[in-house]
């Protein structure tokens, strides 16, 4: 794995970027070999950085015989915080910008990282595209998943509550999810003592401003008619029914959009162990190349 840092479009913004590649030869950051394929970047969701990742990455550069690259978003690692006026321009300029400088051609998101990716699609050509239980706000279906009581924790240093909050209204954390707040605060505390759950807390404000994001790009279907990425929008057979719901409705009405559910899998598909998910998605990329993945 090489780490390096891109340089963003906004005056002192910077993101932390971490390279695999199928072979083990070193090469400069950023910089393709006279043999290297187009590379593939991986956007992560919200609440993690791009570390949990790693090993999804890993298998996918092995799986295509091509770079992967990702990156912690703003507020993660040793990138930049999120700016004044966060939106979600601010992460579609950087994942542009992360494409731009490891001369990457696809784009494999997941969760808010699918959100990202899409509104990028839309701005700028990418040759493939996947997303994972892409958290897209469809003509306001999101909206309930939003509680100001997250924002309001967050603002007063209630990290449990805001932590409670966020599962229960999202529900993705499978049958945890459903447990009262109380239980769920509970759960909270213990996790804080983990690294993982510590790590966790720490992001609860940049999920807030995310969330936001979300709400605030709320969109229609026809929004998405210019769209001429091919993208293939997959959701985990036990991930919350919404994610699915919209990855239906899109590629029901955008030609480029095909829809596929994963069985048995969970939201956090991509940061489990196995090749499951990893082998689906590198074969809709590996269509653009001529190397087809092996499992």
């Amino acid at each position: 794995m090489e780490t390096w840092t891109v340089e963003t479009d906004d005056d002192g913004g910077h993101l932390e970027v971490h390279s695999f590649r199928p072979a083990a030869e070193a090469s400069i950051p950023g910089a393709s070999g006279a043999t290297e394929a187009p590379g593939v970047v991986l956007v992560h969701g919200t609440l993690v950085t791009d570390s949990l990742y790693w090993p999804f990455a890993r298998n996918l550069s092995v799986l295509l015989g091509r770079p992967v690259h990702s990156y912690n978003r703003r507020g993660r690692g040793r990138s930049a915080p999120q700016p004044p006026g966060y939106s979600a321009a601010t992460e579609t300029s950087d994942l542009l910008s992360v494409m731009e400088a490891s001369g990457s051609t696809d784009v494999v998101g997941h969760s808010y990282g699918g959100f990202v990716a899409l509104q990028a699609a839309l701005r700028a050509p990418i040759s493939r595209l996947v997303t994972y239980d892409a958290a897209v706000s469809l003509s306001g279906n999101l909206n309930g998943r939003w509680r100001p009581q997250l924002e309001e924790a967050v603002t007063a240093g209630q990290l449990d509550n805001a932590w409670a909050h966020l599962v229960q209204g999202l529900g993705t954390a499978g049958p945890i999810s459903y447990l009262p707040l109380g239980a769920l605060r509970v759960l909270s505390i213990l996790s804080a003592k983990t690294r993982l759950g510590s790590e966790m807390r720490e992001l609860l404000p940049t999920a807030v401003l995310e969330m936001r994001a979300i709400i605030d790009a709320d969109s229609h279907i026809q929004d998405y008619a210019e769209l001429k990425t091919p993208t293939l929008m997959l959701s985990g057979g036990w991930s919350p029914a919404y994610f699915a719901e919209t990855g239906r409705q899109l590629a029901a009405a955008i030609p480029p959009v095909d829809f596929a559910v994963v069985p048995l899998q969970f939201h956090e598909g991509p940061l489990r162990p196995g090749k499951q998910l990893a082998v689906r998605i590198a074969r809709y990329l590996a269509r653009g190349t001529a190397k087809a993945p092996s499992p």
